[in-house]
């Protein structure tokens, strides 16, 4: 199940006590004060892990919890410091503060680490100054955090349901994606390796836009995000009007949707896949796209793998 956002709430270990503790023996008139200091409660850390694709994790388990640092003890020893608690969560993610709305970090390569609660310090021993008392420990910090997960790929590829995005992902890729003649097929974006002599690149594949998409109709903006990390997107056209809509039309809506969602991914490179080739309309088609949109096509079957290379080359020159 893909799960790409998250509330979850952390709490780092506070520090340990201090020791009120004195030394006696027969020589000693006062006893001395020799108690040790409380050890520090452990840091939360979350750190990127190139192994986890989903958030599913953290629908089943909300709350973290540091351990405490160890108390101070006589004779002047320290307790121990507590280990870190690490939180490991997929490449990608943002980690945000709720309550103060701020973000706070940004796990965007494997084995980023990013601390997000200290550990308190602990309470001071009475081995500090002759006869006073231990100082209390610092208490943990609490946060509630919102995890966003926007995957990584150099290529998105986008377009309107049923354009034929997840036939092109399993033919030109090992990634396996729902194929079938009815809208939203794909219902979470869908990762695949594609492996070239010049270049290797990842590519994603977008749960289908629709008119109203960068408002959150449909599956909307929900999964629009994905493609904000994307280097370069292929539009997919269905060419052949399968369904009585207009390529045309189809294409300049789905630029619309993008403009209306943010100017920095509708200004991303495009590259145009006409598809659905081998159907009857699509070539008469095609001539009029050209004439309307009048920039580099690339007229493909993603169904009947033709076409493929050509595309998938001017994708790895453009990268």
């Amino acid at each position: 199940m893909f799960i790409d956002q998250a509330k979850i709430f952390v709490k780092s270990g506070s520090g340990g006590k201090g020791c009120k503790c004195f030394y006696r023996d027969k020589y000693t008139r006062q006893g001395i004060p020799d108690g040790g200091d409380g050890g520090r409660g452990a840091d939360i850390i979350f750190k990127a892990d190139r192994n986890l694709l989903t958030l599913l994790d953290f629908r089943y388990r909300k709350h973290f919890r540091g351990q405490g640092g160890g108390h101070g003890l006589g004779k002047n020893k320290k307790g121990k410091d507590a280990s870190p608690l690490i939180v490991r969560v997929p490449p990608g993610t943002t980690i945000k503060d709720i309550k103060i709305d701020c973000v706070l970090g940004d796990l965007d390569k494997d084995l980023d680490q990013l601390i997000v609660a200290f550990g308190g310090k602990g309470g001071l021993g009475n081995r500090h100054r002759r006869c006073f008392e231990p100082t209390e420990p610092e208490p943990g910090e609490e946060k509630e955090l919102l995890l966003d997960l926007k995957l990584i790929a150099d290529v998105g590829i986008v377009g309107f349901p049923n354009a034929g995005k997840s036939t092109l992902i399993s033919s030109i890729s090992k990634a396996y994606s729902k194929v079938a003649n009815y809208h939203f097929t794909t219902k979470s974006p869908v990762l695949g390796a594609i492996k070239t002599k010049d270049k290797d690149f990842i590519v994603a594949d977008i749960p289908g836009l629709i008119e109203g998409s960068s408002l959150g109709k449909g599956l909307g903006d929900k999964f629009l995000r994905h493609v904000e990390r994307t280097k370069i997107l292929i539009h997919m056209v269905d060419m052949a009007g399968f369904e009585g809509r207009d390529p045309i039309e189809d294409y300049k809506m789905i630029n619309r949707e993008l403009k209306g969602y943010s100017q920095e991914v509708y200004k991303k490179k495009q590259i145009i896949a006409a598809n659905k080739m081998d159907l009857e309309g699509a070539e008469d088609n095609l001539v009029r796209f050209q004439k309307a949109v009048k920039k580099k096509i690339f007229p493909i079957s993603a169904l009947k793998k033709e076409g493929l290379e050509e595309l998938i080359e001017a994708v790895s020159r453009r990268l």
